[in-house]
C-alpha cells in the first residue's frame, strides 16, 4: 500500500505543480511518447534478462506492493518455533523430529505457525539443517560456515529484482532523450508552420525528456531500492534462524539459543527478553 501512495504523491504533486503554474495539460498529455519510452524500457529488461529473472521480478514487485514486511510478531513466532523443536530435540533426540522436517505442512510443530510455514526459504533453511545434523557429524563451525554460504547464495539471488529494476531506472532518461529526439524530427517536418504550432510540437518532444527523468527518479529508482530492502529484510530473517540452529548444534540450550536468535533481530522490530519469555511460556502451555 505504501508504494502505491508514494506514487499517488509523486504524480499529485509534480502535474499539480505543473497546473499550479498554468500548465497546458493538452501539450503535458502525450501518450505516444509514453509508448515509445514504456515500451523501449520493458524491451530492454526482455532482452537483458532470462525468464527466470523476469519471474523474480514479477515475484519482487508483487511482493512490494502487497507491502509485507517482517513484524516483530513474525519474530516472535519463529523464536516459538525454534524454542519448541529444540526442545523436542533436548528431550525425545534428534530421530523425534524427522517426520517434522520431512513433511513441514503436515507437522504438529510447524503447522502451529503459519507466518513461518508460508516461508519457504525459512522452512527449508529449518528443514535441510536439521536434516543435516540428523544424518552427519558435522561440527557447529562447519555448520555455521555451511550456513553462512546459504545465506549468501541465496541473498545474492533475492538482490536480482533490485538490480534488474535498477538497471531499467537508469535507461530511462536516456530513452526519454529519445522520444524527445523523434519529436524534435517531427518538428523540423512542420518549420514552415507559425510559430504557435511549431512551439506546440517542440513542447510535446520536450516532454519525452520529462517522462524519462520522471520515471526514472519518481518511479522506477524508488521502487528498485524497496525491492533492496525487501531483499535485506528477508536476510535478516534467516540470519536470526541460522544463529538460533548454530548455538544449539553448538551445545546451548534450547532458551539460551532462542536467546542467540533474538539478540541479532533489527532494533526496530526487536521483542525485549520479557516479551519472547511470555511468549515460550505460553508455548510450553
Amino acid at each position: 500500500m505504501l508504494p502505491i501512495i508514494g506514487a499517488v504523491i509523486v504524480t499529485v504533486c509534480v502535474i499539480g505543480g505543473y497546473m499550479l503554474e498554468h500548465g497546458n495539460m493538452s501539450t503535458l498529455f502525450q501518450p505516444i511518447e509514453l509508448l515509445i519510452i514504456g515500451g523501449a524500457a520493458l524491451g530492454g529488461f526482455i532482452i537483458a534478462s532470462p525468464m527466470k529473472v523476469i519471474k523474480l521480478v514479477i515475484g519482487g514487485v508483487l511482493g512490494v506492493l502487497k507491502g509485507k514486511s517482517y513484524s516483530k510478531n513474525d519474530y516472535i513466532e519463529v523464536l516459538q518455533l525454534m524454542s519448541e523443536i529444540f526442545a523436542k530435540i533436548r528431550k525425545e533426540g534428534l530421530v523425534s523430529i524427522e517426520a517434522d522436517v520431512d513433511n513441514p505442512k503436515e507437522s504438529n510443530i510447524f503447522s502451529k505457525y503459519g507466518s513461518f510455514l508460508s516461508n519457504h526459504h525459512a522452512v527449508d533453511l529449518v528443514a535441510d539443517t536439521l536434516r543435516t545434523v540428523m544424518t552427519t557429524s558435522i561440527a557447529p563451525h562447519e555448520l555455521e560456515s555451511l550456513l553462512d554460504a546459504e545465506l549468501e547464495a541465496h541473498h545474492e539471488e533475492a538482490l536480482i529484482p533490485s538490480g534488474s529494476v535498477a538497471n531499467v531506472a537508469d535507461s530511462l532518461p536516456g530513452l526519454g532523450i529519445v522520444a524527445a529526439v523523434l519529436g524534435v524530427v517531427i518538428t523540423m517536418g512542420k518549420i514552415s508552420e507559425p510559430p504557435d504550432v511549431l512551439g506546440n510540437s517542440i513542447g510535446a518532444a520536450l516532454v519525452g525528456t520529462f517522462l524519462g527523468v520522471l520515471m526514472c527518479y519518481g518511479f522506477a529508482g524508488p521502487l528498485a531500492r524497496n525491492l533492496e530492502f525487501a531483499a535485506k529484510e528477508q536476510a535478516e530473517y534467516l540470519n536470526v534462524i541460522k544463529v538460533a540452529l548454530v548455538a544449539f548444534v553448538g551445545g546451548a540450550a534450547p532458551q539460551i539459543s532462542v536467546e542467540f536468535g533474538r539478540r541479532v533481530i533489527p532494533g526496530n522490530v526487536k521483542p525485549n527478553f520479557a516479551e519472547v519469555e511470555e511468549a515460550l511460556r505460553q508455548v510450553k502451555k
